[in-house]
């Protein structure tokens, strides 16, 4: 066993700079749709590789992905073939996913409770002196703005992945480790996703908006 490769950077642990690969073992790409506008159903992609290059200024790190599109699952057999059809990804000229970073921004600790009692500190103060002192965050905000470009079907948008960073510390077969979790929001339609069918209640068979759940480690590379 070496040393944890970790460093501390704004009171928080982070990895050491370096190169680190998504594990294998542990990852879910997923995603969340809606059918006939009310129940929701959840997918994911089983094959998917990531390359995260933390940088000594971890704000200046960056993560390149690659995914699957074959390898769509959403527990349904005929809808996991239309999903790989020409009507959605076409998996047969567009073999992948790519998402790739382009920039990323540390969310400080401004939870609503924080901004509350600041705004009521301050309208107390201007009727005479306030007692009241906002409370202070007992740790570090581990939450990051991940900005960067996802290309489905040869078309490319600008993503915002929500990131929360769970940690660094060395796994049980010596390997050092980070994981994280993060989501977004996308239209599908931005992407040529076009194919639907009207409701005769009004609404459509399947929504546009697209949530993305992402939850993984990742592994140093020597």
């Amino acid at each position: 066993m070496t040393d944890v490769a970790t460093r501390t950077w704004d009171g928080m642990t982070i990895p050491a700079a370096g190169t680190y690969r998504l594990d294998q073992a542990h990852k879910r790409i997923g995603f969340l749709s809606r059918h006939m506008m009310v129940s929701p159903v959840r997918g994911e992609f089983a094959e998917a590789t990531a390359q995260i290059s933390v940088a000594e200024d971890p704000l200046l790190s960056s993560v390149t992905a690659t995914i699957e599109a074959a390898s769509i699952t959403t527990g349904s057999l005929d809808r996991d073939t239309h999903l790989k059809s020409a009507d959605f990804l076409d998996v047969e000229r567009f073999p992948n996913l790519e998402y790739r970073s382009t920039g990323i921004e540390w969310k400080r600790n401004e939870d609503p409770i924080f901004q509350w009692a600041r705004l009521r500190s301050s309208r107390l103060g201007g009727r005479g002196r306030s007692h009241i002192s906002p409370p202070q965050p007992d740790s570090p905000s581990g939450r990051f703005v991940l900005t960067g470009e996802l290309t489905v079907k040869g078309i490319t948008r600008a993503v915002e992945l929500q990131v929360n960073y769970g940690g660094a510390r060395q796994d049980p077969y010596g390997q050092n480790i980070f994981g994280f979790s993060a989501t977004a929001e996308i239209n599908r339609e931005d992407y040529g996703l076009l194919w639907n069918v009207a409701l005769e209640s009004g609404g459509v068979l399947v929504g546009k908006t697209v949530q993305i759940e992402i939850a993984g480690e990742a592994i140093h590379q020597a």
